[in-house]
């Protein structure tokens, strides 16, 4: 089985502050599990040893459920979405990491209402810092700026994250 694991984090972002570190540690679980489900087509037969090899709360793993579940339930349209923005990329072409940044954080945007634009991008940017480089971080933050500055769903959340 194939296992994606984060980067060592630079100095400045063990002094960063975490405000919600359950929900930050579902969000990087759930792309570990999106990471593997785009190349096993499938969660059958490795999510559970994968969640068996974690220390995981409740609070995580339902979290982490929502996320993968709503990823993998609007798949398609998610994939839609943000090849519309990914200005000459396809979803095929982008990295798995990248997609995977991406597909969960535009469901966080749309579906999880009580999350704020500002700590999704921020979230979807510091996964990107663990577990990609530099450039998926400026492709990321791209990506979901146009898409909250353009997709009219967003309108409540595009006036707290210009505002």
């Amino acid at each position: 089985m194939t296992t994606m694991t984060a980067r060592e984090h630079s100095d400045d972002s063990a002094t960063a502050p975490r405000r919600d570190s359950t929900r930050h540690n579902a969000r990087e679980l759930t792309l570990q599990i999106l990471f593997q489900w785009d190349f096993h087509g499938s969660t059958e037969g490795w999510l559970e040893p994968f969640w068996a090899q974690r220390n995981a709360t409740p609070s995580v793993r339902e979290f982490a459920a929502q996320l993968v579940d709503g990823v993998q339930a609007h798949h398609d349209e998610l994939d839609a979405l943000i090849a519309s923005y990914a200005t000459n990329w396809t979803i095929a072409r982008m990295p798995t990491v990248d997609r995977n940044i991406l597909r969960q954080a535009v469901y966080e945007l749309l579906w999880v209402p009580d999350v704020p634009a500002k700590v999704t991008v921020n979230e979807a940017l510091q996964l990107a810092k663990s577990f990609a480089d530099d450039e998926t971080r400026k492709f990321v933050n791209g990506v979901l700026d146009q898409f909250i500055r353009h997709d009219a769903r967003l309108e409540g959340k595009r006036l707290e994250f210009t505002g």
